[in-house]
């Protein structure tokens, strides 16, 4: 028998060997497959710090984009800041485009869904906020806007649109002082 960490272990190698971008993602070391970056979300009603923690997934579009294959599904979770003291939890789901071995010039698209499913559906609620963020990786970097897509409004009511982000390497801590700064200014 393997074991917990056999089993760990060959977990490990199929990630790594299905999506080799996962260990070196940003420009950094990502041995912990994962990424997590922070930025000033910039869009229609105000500007709003936004913290994004990503990870391979195996789910991912098969369809291209811009000309470019897929390599591969990105997942996370994030936080969006929409006013000192009110923090929005968001699913993340998304796709890789073009490069296999490394994020740089990757093309990333990612759907940004209003958080918390589990609870929306033991309340019985069908909507979901959402807008979509499409970019590309340049070194540590990723240049993201919403392409002008549709998005949906959140139970909140915010609605964004108009998006453009660009997050660099941070740490939940780095949004959180954003966020409490009061970094946020929405228009009304």
């Amino acid at each position: 028998m393997l074991g917990l960490f056999g089993v760990l272990a060959v977990v490990y190698g199929v990630i790594v060997l299905t999506s080799p971008w996962a260990v070196h993602m940003g420009g950094r070391w990502t041995p912990l497959l994962s990424w997590t970056g922070v930025g000033k979300l910039d869009a229609k009603g105000g500007g709003y710090p936004i913290y994004v923690w990503l990870s391979p997934s195996s789910h991912f579009s098969r369809l291209h984009l811009d000309g470019l294959r897929p390599t591969g599904g990105v997942s996370g979770r994030g936080l969006l800041c929409a006013s000192p003291g009110t923090i929005i939890p968001l699913e993340l789901t998304g796709t890789i485009y073009g490069e296999w071995r490394t994020t740089d010039g990757s093309l990333v698209e990612i759907r940004v869904l209003e958080g918390n499913i589990a609870r929306q559906k033991l309340l019985n609620a069908s909507h979901q906020g959402y807008f979509d963020l499409f970019g590309y990786w340049h070194g540590p970097q990723l240049a993201m806007n919403d392409r002008g897509e549709w998005s949906s409004k959140f139970r909140s009511g915010l609605k964004v649109e108009h998006a453009s982000v660009t997050f660099e390497w941070g740490s939940k801590s780095d949004f959180e002082a954003a966020c409490s700064a009061g970094s946020s200014q929405a228009r009304k």
